[in-house]
């Protein structure tokens, strides 16, 4: 009997497996959707979870998912899909809030995570940054026909109603027309009211326009001069030597420190 050849070379393992799966792997160049293992393999997911999430995350943007409409489209009826779409919940693959309309009307929003243990990327771009070195911006005179009351009065508009938030330039531009109801005996405050008043709903696109037609639309004439000097006190002065307020047509001097009038021969 020949002896036994202990050299020969071991069978080989077999390629094929010989119990559980094999798989048969095509490239998809199209209609896939790329799902991670954490979830496919996720030991405290049911089997309908993890369906339906694959099924979620395959969906494009917008569409529905609520419980009626995915219980239309599957078997499974309404109770296990709701017990799913809670089981995702909890395991942060899914968000859903409720959120109210203006119209009174209630929806759901609901967010899906393909991989929840992921950071996710801020939707926000970051600001640019603003040179170590930039100038301010310079500070725009007034013209030569506008006070420092009109300008005043037209930048506190905004305290009235936000919708009339000006550019600073738009401020200055508008000046010149306030001072025009000024030198016509309006009081700043009748002023305020009738820029502010029956504004139109909703947002105002163009509130510098808006202001500018109504200063000259109802630009109101000038009073007579006789009714002017009864109806308009003369402006407040600062005295030049005491510094006491007083009323005069003209800067100078107030009462106490004027000199004495000579007496009348």
């Amino acid at each position: 009997m020949a002896d036994p050849q202990l050299n020969a070379p071991p069978c080989a393992s077999p390629s094929v497996p010989t119990s559980g799966i094999r798989h048969i792997n095509r490239r998809h160049p199209d209609r896939f959707t790329v799902v991670g293992n954490h979830l496919t393999q996720h030991r405290e997911l049911s089997l309908t979870a993890i369906g339906l999430a694959a099924h979620i995350q395959s969906l494009p943007a917008g569409a529905k998912v609520s419980i009626k409409a995915l219980a239309e489209r599957f078997p499974e009826g309404e109770v296990r899909i709701a017990a799913a779409l809670r089981e995702l919940e909890a395991h942060g693959y899914l968000a859903r809030t409720r959120e109210r309309l203006p119209s009174g009307r209630v929806i759901t929003r609901t967010v899906s995570y393909n991989n929840p243990g992921a950071a996710e990327p801020s939707s926000t771009p970051s600001p640019p940054k603003r040179p170590q070195h930039a100038r301010p911006a310079p500070v725009l005179p007034l013209p030569a026909s506008a006070t420092t009351a009109a300008f005043d009065l037209v930048a506190a508009l905004r305290c009235d109603d936000p919708r009339l938030l000006l550019a600073e330039r738009d401020v200055r531009r508008l000046a010149p027309a306030v001072d025009a109801w000024l030198e016509r005996g309006v009081t700043p405050e009748a002023v305020r009211r009738t820029l502010t008043a029956a504004l139109p709903g909703g947002a105002i696109h163009h509130p510098a326009a808006l202001l500018a037609h109504r200063l000259t639309a109802m630009l109101p004439p000038p009073l007579p001069a006789a009714q002017k000097r009864a109806r308009c006190p003369d402006p407040l002065q600062n005295c030049d030597r005491c510094d006491r307020a007083f009323r005069a047509p003209q800067p100078g001097l107030c009462r106490d420190c004027s000199p004495p009038a000579p007496p009348v021969p």
